[in-house]
């Protein structure tokens, strides 16, 4: 117990990524300052100046659930039921062993089925309403990640969906945590999803100037922190966490992986799209995070940012680290795991999280690549370009969302005190 709440550990991990499918995979790309952006497939780019994407190459939903299930599931709801089964077979738990209304789904998503979305909108237009898929309504709706996982895999205990924008996959695992925390649920698979690629959704991002419009490889396009970025990669991936109390991962003798240690959360109350111009919002939310853990912020050895590569979003979430951290924001290692796989914008905090409890498994931080020109207002050790070794016993993950969502997590070692 920790102030008179249940420990939250985490026993398992799985994801699919533009770097791939496998945590392994995944991991050593990112430390090798590998980018998973490539030339945009999904959606016609032709009409728009984002041309690139970070794809999960060569998804095959039928590796992961029976095929008729899959057809009658959107990109994201597929992309969720790969990574939980994954996640449980790492974790390496029997789920029919265990009590079924003590298990539960926390996940975090943003658009739902959008590239399903537009391909019955088309329908209805050139074929008539009553040609739409019967399936369009289940397939499209945020909550069916979290409905499908449950539903495959026979949680029938605590199960929501976090629909907070960019900030859903951090909120997902945190949410999970408070679920077994509060003694709800003994084990929750917390985390989030994304697979929105498509002209709709294109068109929206590139209106408001969100996606960046450089022409260069697609591999130098996403540019965090660096003086020249001009906007975010969309992507798409899922990661799900295996989320246990304490007394059940020891119970059943699972192999503790880290330790959900704090969670914050706040709202900007500011704009519908821009962050918080003076960081405070952010702020809150990493301030409240590291004070639910019980630490100050000197005891995080290091923050994987929100870091989107979009010009204002960089700038405040620097400042926000200054004001949590004082003159110690020179000090802590900070990286964008987007320099690489693009922003899967509600999947991408849970995705990020995976580098944390590798950064502190592996006693290596991932770099940020393509930071080649320093910006003044960017003036933090962001990782450039090369992994570090580095001993990490605490990391901060940071997500900030359309809307003024914010969320963030820190995750720890585990130690049996």
């Amino acid at each position: 117990m920790y102030n008179g709440r249940r420990r939250v550990v985490v026993t398992g991990m799985g994801a699919v990524t533009p770097l791939g499918d496998s945590i392994d995979e995944y991991w050593s790309s990112l430390v090798a300052g590998k980018s998973g952006i490539v030339p945009m497939t999904l959606a016609d780019p032709t009409e728009y100046p984002c041309k690139v994407a970070g794809e999960i190459p060569d998804f095959d939903p039928g590796k992961y659930m029976n095929p008729r299930e899959a057809r009658r599931m959107a990109r994201f709801s597929q992309t969720a039921v790969a990574a939980a089964a994954l996640a449980v077979e790492d974790s390496g738990i029997n789920l029919s062993a265990e009590d079924e209304e003590r298990m539960g789904v926390v996940m975090g998503n943003g658009n739902g089925g959008f590239p399903t979305t537009e391909d019955n909108a088309r329908t209805l237009v050139k074929r008539g309403g009553m040609r739409v898929s019967p399936f369009f309504i289940p397939m499209i709706l945020p909550n069916m990640a979290a409905a499908n996982v449950s539903r495959l895999y026979g949680l029938k205990g605590y199960t929501s969906t976090v629909i907070t924008a960019c900030a859903a996959g951090t909120q997902g695992i945190g949410e999970a945590a408070e679920a077994i925390r509060r003694g709800v649920a003994d084990v929750v698979l917390g985390g989030g999803c994304e697979a929105g690629i498509c002209q709709l959704g294109l068109g929206g991002f590139n209106v408001i100037k969100a996606l960046s419009r450089s022409d260069v490889p697609p591999e130098r396009a996403s540019r965090p922190f660096d003086a020249n970025r001009d906007g975010f990669v969309p992507a798409e991936g899922a990661a799900i966490f295996v989320l246990e109390s304490l007394e059940h991962a020891l119970d059943r003798g699972a192999d503790i992986l880290a330790e959900v240690a704090g969670y914050g959360v706040s709202s900007d109350a500011f704009h519908a799209v821009q962050p918080d111009e003076d960081g405070a919002g952010a702020a809150r939310a990493m301030r409240w995070a590291i004070e639910d853990a019980g630490m100050k912020p000197a005891d995080i050895d290091y923050i994987n940012a929100h870091g989107t590569s979009t010009p204002k979003n960089d700038m405040v979430e620097t400042l926000a680290i200054k004001k949590v951290f004082g003159e110690g924001a020179y000090s802590v290692p900070i990286s964008s795991t987007k320099s690489m796989i693009g922003h899967a914008l509600g999947g991408a905090g849970a995705l990020e999280a995976i580098a944390c409890i590798k950064s502190i498994q592996d006693g290596v931080i991932h770099p940020t690549i393509n930071y080649e020109t320093p910006d003044p207002d960017c003036d933090l050790d962001y990782v450039p370009n090369k992994a570090r070794q580095a001993q990490v016993n605490t990391a901060l993950s940071n997500s900030f969302g359309f809307g003024g969502q914010n969320a963030c997590v820190v995750f720890k070692a585990f130690t049996d005190e």
